[in-house]
């Protein structure tokens, strides 16, 4: 019985991460209307630096900095970049919910990259989730009456990049520090977009500013509770909480920009959470050659306009 509370303090912890992953995405979208993605992102990130310096200060385990896995951190870091930009672009440019039917895809294309990448097998019941998911797609969105256009491009290319993090952290998670996954693409995501800021920066008032601490706060305390999660509840449990961004997205895209969510929407997304639940339950535990010193953040360990939000890896050890 003492399992059952660590499961619901799990799911409960997973609820409240993707809930501020949601609060980072909205506030990109409202800061959108009057600024370049590129200036959002390294406006956030600026604010990240100090809370990123007190979690290494004070984080508890022992080790350095220095990753493991170089190159494959080093290309995680580029799609981190790339991922943020497209995914806060897409928020700009497109409804709330609409941004995220395409973000939902990302466990669909991990379970594909996962077969050349990964080594792993696509069982029959994980294949047709995966069609199930690509049919809810083409509902939510309805191509012959929503003219497509570059938010629904940055958007894709988003997940496929987060995808392909996703996949990295598959590879390195059993042996990087958190803090090494945490630090290092956060902090190439900042000098990246900082480096633009002489062709795109416009002042900020102070309030605008407040917007961008509070992407941050909301960024980190997601990825720190993502982390909690899964030191207390499988895979299964926490990862759907992704869905509950359904929710988030009606609920702040009616209050803040006065949008709304169809019937075929509202089909559509049912059909890609029950495909991206189906596809965590089958997706086979890592046999990682070495012990997880700690359970790897999960890669939207940043938000869907970041590192948006991904299913976690499918075992976690004490997870």
């Amino acid at each position: 019985m003492a399992q059952r509370p660590q499961t619901l303090a799990g799911a409960a912890l997973g609820l409240a991460a993707f809930g501020a992953y949601c609060g980072y995405d909205v506030s990109a979208k409202f800061l959108g209307a009057g600024y370049h993605p590129l200036q959002i992102v390294a406006a956030a990130g600026a604010m990240c630096m100090p809370l990123l310096l007190l979690y290494v200060l004070i984080d508890p385990q022992p080790g350095s900095l220095r990753p493991r896995h170089p190159g494959l951190m080093a290309l995680r870091c580029l799609g981190t970049v790339a991922n943020f930009v497209l995914g806060v672009w897409a928020f700009t440019l497109l409804p709330l919910a609409e941004a995220y039917v395409i973000f939902f895809c990302m466990p669909l294309v991990i379970t594909l990259l996962a077969v050349p990448f990964l080594g792993e097998r696509i069982d029959l019941l994980r294949g047709l989730a995966v069609l199930v998911g690509l049919a809810g797609v083409v509902i939510a969105l309805d191509p012959a009456r929503t003219a497509l256009g570059w938010g629904h491009a940055a958007a894709l290319g988003g997940a496929l990049v987060g995808a392909m993090n996703y996949v990295i952290m598959r590879k390195t998670g059993a042996v990087e520090r958190t803090a090494v996954l945490l630090v290092w693409p956060m902090l190439v995501l900042f000098l990246v977009t900082a480096a633009t800021m002489p062709f795109v920066w416009v002042p900020m008032p102070i309030a605008d500013l407040g917007v961008s601490a509070f992407m941050a706060v909301v960024l980190i305390a997601g990825i720190l509770l993502i982390i909690a999660a899964y030191r207390r509840a499988p895979a299964i449990v926490v990862a759907p909480m992704q869905y509950s961004q359904i929710g988030w997205a009606a609920l702040f895209g009616a209050l803040f920009f006065d949008e709304t969510i169809g019937l075929r929407m509202v089909l559509g997304m049912a059909l890609i959470a029950a495909a991206g639940i189906v596809v965590v339950a089958r997706t086979p535990p890592d046999p990682g050659p070495e012990p997880r010193a700690e359970p790897a953040p999960e890669p939207r360990a940043e938000p869907a306009s970041g590192p948006g939000a991904l299913p976690a890896p499918a075992a976690q050890p004490a997870a």
